[in-house]
């Protein structure tokens, strides 16, 4: 059985790989995929926020804010790249209660705000682990949310799964986003092969003791990149950024003219993984 792949694992290279996306903001806003309008849901209902804030952690270009946002949500946006945070900016402007801060979660402080609700749209992964938990804690008031989520990608095609495989290893990319199969994914959040992925926090936050009421939810849903949009979001994934340039390109032109040749287009599966707890 092939390994799991890690989606929510730290590399122990999260402080200069949490900061390569700002190099290619638009393209990562432009390709990156987005998350279930029932997961929004989920969340709220959960928290039921009331007139209470939200804090999210690593927020990237808003992919998720926006959602927040649009519910009516006030939220406060930590976003540790400059470049990013512009990007946010413009995509939260029609939001006046929605608050950006460039800077890292471990140096920010709630200035005494207990937030209802704390999440991370598949950013928990970058913050330190070491602190993590108590930041968390310290930035919910009693029987705040925490809600943290991913969106991993899978291809549906076996032989456009290997073709890409192969591309990727020639060219060193570990753990690409399209690193398992559709089929190996079933219905249990974190899981693939019905394995808890590396780095899924679980775990983690049983062992801590300060959150309880623990919940995790999957959502699937169909996804079709074309050529220029999957490109863009390969260009946007850490695994490409650190590679070197030359290398870089001449990976992005191979799959593109792999994906051309199969009909300009990459069917994938999405999904969009859930943890639910609340503090105690």
């Amino acid at each position: 059985m092939a390994a799991a792949p890690d989606r929510f694992k730290d590399t122990g290279r999260a402080a200069p790989r949490r900061t390569v996306f700002g190099e290619v903001a638009e393209a990562y806003d432009d390709g990156r995929p987005g998350y279930a309008e029932e997961l929004v849901t989920e969340v709220l209902e959960y928290a039921a926020l009331g007139d209470r804030a939200a804090l999210e952690v690593g927020a990237g270009t808003g992919k998720a804010t926006g959602l927040f946002a649009a519910r009516g949500v006030p939220v406060v946006c930590v976003e540790p790249d400059a470049r990013m945070a512009e990007v946010l900016r413009r995509n939260t402007a029609t939001y006046p209660h929605v608050e950006v801060v460039a800077g890292d979660f471990e140096a920010w402080s709630p200035g005494g705000r207990d937030f209802g609700l704390l999440y991370a749209a598949t950013s928990w992964h970058w913050v330190d682990p070491v602190r993590r938990w108590d930041l968390a804690h310290s930035a919910l008031g009693p029987g705040g949310t925490l809600a943290l989520f991913w969106n991993p990608v899978a291809a549906i095609d076996p032989e456009l799964f290997a073709a890409l495989r192969d591309i990727d290893r020639r060219h060193g990319v570990e753990e690409p986003p399209h690193d398992a199969l559709a089929s190996r994914y079933g219905e249990e959040a974190g899981t693939v092969d019905g394995q808890v992925g590396p780095g899924w926090p679980v775990d983690e936050i049983r062992r801590d003791g300060r959150f309880t009421d623990l919940r995790t939810v999957r959502y699937r849903h169909n996804l079709r990149y074309d050529t220029a949009r999957y490109l863009d979001f390969l260009a946007s994934v850490s695994a490409y950024r650190v590679l070197p340039e030359r290398h870089l390109r001449q990976l992005l032109l191979e799959t593109g003219r792999l994906l051309d040749a199969r009909g300009g287009a990459i069917d994938m599966l999405g999904i969009n993984d859930l943890v639910l707890a609340r503090t105690v």
